[in-house]
């Protein structure tokens, strides 16, 4: 009997110290992604891992663990200033889905999901089975991009190789992946939860903006 209350007490000693040491990669890859702009989950995962020395598989957390502490993160030591980038990008991003219309643009990525801050681009989702469609329409209207391909997942099963473009605008860097038309009936799945990617079309953003103006002006004090 006193071995069976042991081992019950080891078992229950090992997990807790296996879900310190999540919560302490979780929060140190966080801090990476905030502070070195680390972008990928798995490069901060492993930078985070090397740099505390915690490398058994069972303490690595997950990556929505890393995406609660990233907003915990701006929350503690960025202020008002992450919010504004954000706000910003939002904006930006809106005039890129007019822009990009006829495509049937989505806003994706950490601008929507409100964890970007001052090095993030906006990403969308362009929608054309004319694989030259698009770089066509950014040369019509003289805007400068480079090729890009980003593998997306698109169920448990299938992956693409999607077409993109890097561009600027407003002094903002934007990422432009290209999906074929049938990629509007089914979002691919995110990096961060293995779920189908949140997507905003122009009109859902629009709504998005409205209502943080809203809470912009609930929060102001009488008399501004």
């Amino acid at each position: 009997m006193p071995d069976s209350r042991q081992h019950v007490h080891a078992h229950l000693h090992a997990q807790s110290r296996t879900r310190e040491r999540r919560q302490r990669l979780a929060h140190e890859a966080a801090r990476l992604m905030a502070e070195g702009g680390i972008r990928d989950f798995q490069m901060a995962k492993r930078k985070a891992a090397q740099r505390l020395g915690i490398l058994d598989d069972a303490s690595l957390p997950r990556n929505h663990e890393i995406e609660e502490a990233l907003r915990q993160y701006q929350r503690l030591f960025l202020g008002d200033r992450q919010p504004a980038e954000v706000h910003r990008r939002r904006e930006a991003a809106l005039r890129a889905l007019e822009f990009f219309a006829g495509f049937q643009p989505r806003l994706v990525g950490p601008v929507l999901e409100g964890t970007a801050d001052a090095r993030s681009p906006v990403d969308l989702h362009l929608h054309s089975d004319d694989p030259d469609a698009v770089p066509r329409w950014l040369v019509e209207h003289g805007i400068p991009a480079q090729p890009r391909s980003r593998r997306l997942r698109l169920d448990r099963e299938r992956e693409l190789d999607a077409p993109g473009w890097l561009f600027n605008a407003e002094e903002l860097a934007f990422e432009a992946t290209v999906l074929p038309l049938d990629g509007l009936r089914q979002a691919p799945l995110s990096g961060v939860d293995e779920r189908p990617m949140r997507r905003a079309s122009a009109a859902q953003l629009r709504t998005l903006l409205a209502e943080e103006e809203i809470r912009g002006h609930e929060g102001r004090p009488p008399g501004r």
